[in-house]
């Protein structure tokens, strides 16, 4: 099961909380969990995995040299146990310190491979679909071994099918609920994202405190194979919707653009949590607490024409990492003066590729974790808002309030 680099720890947890006795053999691998299971965890964790970006299943794993033993090896998997040459598929493949020359030659054997074995057996060969086949091989190079993999789970598990409005380049469902693992919430603690755009982290965390399973809205590969049982699909997915149960703590979120705050709305409608998170208009500068007495903020800050303040779009649209590290120095020095003075007893988790943001915003984080959004190495920094934090700091020093 691959995921985004330092969420494995996570995702091990997770697992073992889907699966429980069902995950034999759960360990970390480099980029995601291996276990060992049957066919009714394959459908559990592609319907309750927050974490995972999918749900692989090993059926090969051999030595090579040359592209010949990639072929013998892809040849040798009875790929007709999985699905029929009526049906499309597609190679995926992917490389570590792999020796090979060309990586799309070597996709092109497998994909030979494959069609050959039904050639031989059926007479008949599958079609290459690349957009959207019945069957995904996916493949992995490493220095002298090459692993093949079903893929069970079809459109990546980000996908969780709520999702129709959205803004600029927007926080994935997977990489929403790392943050919410990381920080540690309860599903019971009120939560506010005062960034919120289209509302991914608030909808995700009102899913998580409702128990509501994120695969629930959307369709899965592993239900066009072969080895796909309706009846126990139907089954587990009866056992989820019975599952859900009403959020015990509130959930807030806020944005300056009144364009995003109508389509979190809208996703939270679709998410089935439209009667659980409450998202308002307005400047995260602004904006005074939700509730007294604390809570946890966690935040992926803005960008381009959501940086503006007073809820005055920008004319740029300049991507997010270069905003937060070069042109939003007086965004992030404003919001932390607002945090000290009006959030006492808050936790901020707040989400950047900028190394320096603690210093920018001139605080102290009490923790900051390693994250990876994509091909951007992040941090999620953890600021602990106390009473008194707004005092009077000398010249050159860091605001206390961490």
């Amino acid at each position: 099961m691959p995921c985004a680099s330092g969420v494995e720890a996570f995702l091990v947890e997770e697992v073992a909380r889907i699966c429980g006795e069902g995950a034999r053999e759960l360990r970390s691998a480099r980029g995601g969990v291996q276990l060992q299971g049957g066919w009714p965890e394959v459908m559990k964790l592609n319907l309750h995995s927050r974490l995972a970006q999918r749900v692989l299943l090993e059926v090969a794993h051999a030595p090579y040299q040359l592209e010949q033993d990639i072929y013998e090896a892809a040849a040798a998997v009875p790929w007709e146990e999985w699905f029929t040459p009526r049906d499309t598929f597609k190679i995926e493949l992917t490389s570590h310190q792999s020796p090979l020359k060309s990586l799309n030659f070597a996709a092109l054997r497998i994909k030979d491979a494959v069609a050959d074995r039904f050639r031989d057996r059926t007479g008949v060969r599958p079609d290459v679909d690349v957009q959207w086949p019945v069957a995904r091989v996916f493949a992995h190079l490493g220095p002298d071994t090459v692993t093949l993999y079903m893929d069970s789970s079809g459109e990546p598990l980000f996908k969780r099918g709520w999702r129709e409005d959205k803004g600029e380049a927007p926080l994935k469902e997977t990489l929403a609920a790392a943050m919410l693992a990381a920080s540690g919430w309860d599903g019971v603690t009120p939560l506010y994202d005062p960034c919120c755009g289209s509302g991914t982290i608030a909808i995700e965390a009102a899913q998580i405190a409702c128990n509501i399973a994120p695969g629930l809205l959307r369709r899965f590969g592993f239900e066009r194979l072969l080895s796909h049982s309706a009846p126990q699909w139907g089954a587990l997915k009866q056992q989820a919707l019975a599952a859900r149960r009403a959020a015990p703590g509130p959930l807030f979120g806020s944005d300056v653009a009144f364009r995003m705050v109508d389509f979190a709305q809208r996703n939270a409608q679709r998410a089935g949590v439209g009667d659980v998170v409450q998202f308002r208009g307005g400047d995260a500068l602004q904006r005074m607490p939700p509730v007294e007495g604390g809570g946890v903020m966690l935040l992926n800050p803005p960008y381009g024409e959501r940086i503006e303040a007073g809820g005055i779009a920008g004319a740029g649209r300049g991507g997010r990492e270069r905003a937060q590290m070069e042109g939003a120095g007086d965004f992030f020095t404003q919001l932390a003066s607002h945090w000290k003075k009006n959030y006492a007893g808050w936790t901020a988790w707040v989400l950047s590729p900028d190394a320096k943001l603690p210093g920018r915003m001139r605080l102290k984080e009490s923790r900051r974790v390693p994250m990876w959004n994509g091909p951007i190495e992040c941090r999620l920094f953890r600021f602990d808002m106390v009473a008194g934090s707004a005092r009077k700091q000398e010249p050159g020093a860091d605001a206390a309030g961490a």
